[in-house]
């Protein structure tokens, strides 16, 4: 028999699913391994032409494609709702902490016990170091635009994530150099800091002030439903395509690395998901520490656990170019990402409190 006070309580809701590109994305990321690991094998030097684009060690083609991964993330940060934190910051805050204080230095910490340590008989230690930056650079930059589709699946609060996101895209324009340049000068990796600078204001700062300018006119012009229902969804298939003829032009530079030492994607994935799942739980049993509710708790977790890889992407190429270790990392990490983020999604929802 139905107990009529539970059935009031916890009604029956239709469950929630995501788009299917972002649920197949690791099919599509693996898709676009083997093409470009294809195309680079059979055009050989011919590609090389595209890497000989390059301004100030930015390659032109992969900046133009990553702009356009990053600029329609940047039209969905809300500046404004960053007003409200006087009211609930302590999620805010635990979400700063997660995101600055421990994850960039765990992340470190288990790239170098892997790609230093254990891993010194598959990978030339004289690499280990780019490794090594790859997975820096990617634990630096927390997530700004798969979080909300996390948030969604795991009954977060849509408004307070925003506020979270929009708050971590304004850190991240602080931290992420200095942050970066300390860890990168610990692990004896030496970086030119004008290229890391550059490579924030191409990719942050640039589309996020197109982004906030290009809100505020359609916003006045058309309103909030007109930009939230039709002009959004537009742009999304520009994202989708721009990160897939992305990952297929590194795979192309990678190919070869990749043939000569196949298991190098497996190993560069293995801390990367250690990482994730640790990173993770700090922050959800943090979180459930400091009475936090179930609908912020688990966005900052999720925020925490996964990464900004459209930027980590283009900061490795701008600083080690687009045949280095450290991009094939920060790739690796998209591929790597979704089905773990389902599986932490699938625990948050276990676990609903």
């Amino acid at each position: 028999m139905t107990d009529p006070i539970k059935k009031t309580v916890f009604p029956d809701q239709p469950k929630k699913t995501i788009g299917l590109f972002e649920k197949y994305l690791t099919v599509w990321v693996a898709l676009g391994i083997l093409a470009g690991i294809a195309i680079g094998h059979f055009v050989g030097d011919g590609i090389e032409v595209i890497s000989s684009m390059e301004i100030a060690r930015v390659n032109i083609p992969v900046a133009i494609l990553i702009w356009l991964m990053i600029y329609p993330m940047m039209l969905q940060v809300d500046f404004g709702s960053i007003k409200k934190i006087g009211k609930k910051p302590k999620g805010v805050v635990w979400t700063l902490i997660i995101n600055w204080a421990i994850k960039p230095f765990t992340m470190a910490f288990f790239a170098w016990i892997f790609f230093d340590k254990l891993y010194s008989a598959w990978i030339d230690p004289s690499l280990a170091g780019e490794y090594i930056a790859g997975a820096i650079i990617l634990g630096a930059a927390p997530c700004t635009a798969m979080v909300f589709v996390w948030s969604y699946l795991t009954d977060g609060d849509p408004n307070y994530t925003l506020v979270q996101v929009s708050v971590n895209d304004l850190i991240i324009l602080v931290l992420f150099i200095p942050i970066v340049g300390l860890l990168l000068g610990i692990t004896d990796v030496i970086i030119p800091y004008d290229t890391l600078v550059a490579s924030v204001v191409i990719f942050v700062v640039v589309p996020l002030v197109a982004g906030v300018i290009t809100q505020r006119i359609l916003l006045r012009s058309h309103g909030i439903k007109w930009f939230k229902d039709v002009f959004l969804p537009k742009l999304k298939p520009v994202s989708i395509i721009a990160l897939l003829v992305t990952l297929v032009l590194l795979f192309a530079f990678q190919g070869q690395n990749i043939l000569n030492n196949p298991l190098i994607i497996l190993l560069a994935a293995v801390p990367l998901v250690i990482q994730t799942y640790f990173i993770f739980f700090v922050a959800w049993f943090g979180g459930k520490k400091l009475k936090l509710k179930h609908a912020v708790c688990a966005p900052a977790a999720m925020i925490g656990a996964s990464n900004f890889f459209e930027l980590a992407v283009a900061v490795a190429i701008a600083l080690f170019g687009l045949q280095s270790p450290a991009a094939l990392v920060t790739v690796v990490g998209v591929l790597v990402e979704v089905p773990v983020m389902l599986s932490l999604v699938a625990f948050a929802n276990r676990n609903k409190y």
